[in-house]
């Protein structure tokens, strides 16, 4: 990459990466210091509907924490968030014994963090 800015067309290169730092675009990945990083190494995987989140958004808010929001349930996951009609994903979790959390446990995890979420987790139900 390095030699893109400095090969033969360096200039030409270097006044196009100018103009679009004045347009506005961003050179690198920016994250939102006021959301603390709760989830820092995580694998959280969120199956079935929600109410108040979108799949989307539910993966968001688990990156900007730190976490990763990963579809498939190993002895790895810390956490699976159930909404309605989980399908296996839930069996899987409760045969593994992984923390099982229903929407209101995700906005435990989300706002107050791993531990206070896996005081109202379900384990092997």
């Amino acid at each position: 990459m390095r030699q893109w800015f400095d090969g033969p067309e360096s200039d030409w290169h270097n006044a196009i990466v100018d103009k679009w730092a004045k347009a506005g675009v961003t050179m690198e990945d920016e994250r939102d210091e006021s959301t603390p990083r709760t989830l820092e190494g995580m694998s959280i995987v969120v199956t079935g509907s929600l109410d108040d989140f979108s799949r989307d958004q539910a993966k968001e808010a688990i990156l900007a924490r730190g976490g990763k929001a990963v579809s498939s349930v190993s002895k790895k996951t810390d956490f699976v968030v159930v909404g309605d009609a989980p399908g296996s994903k839930y069996d899987k979790a409760v045969q593994l014994k992984v923390p099982v959390l229903d929407e209101d446990g995700f906005r435990v995890l989300l706002s107050d963090g791993p531990d206070a979420a896996r005081e109202v987790a379900q384990i092997g139900a």
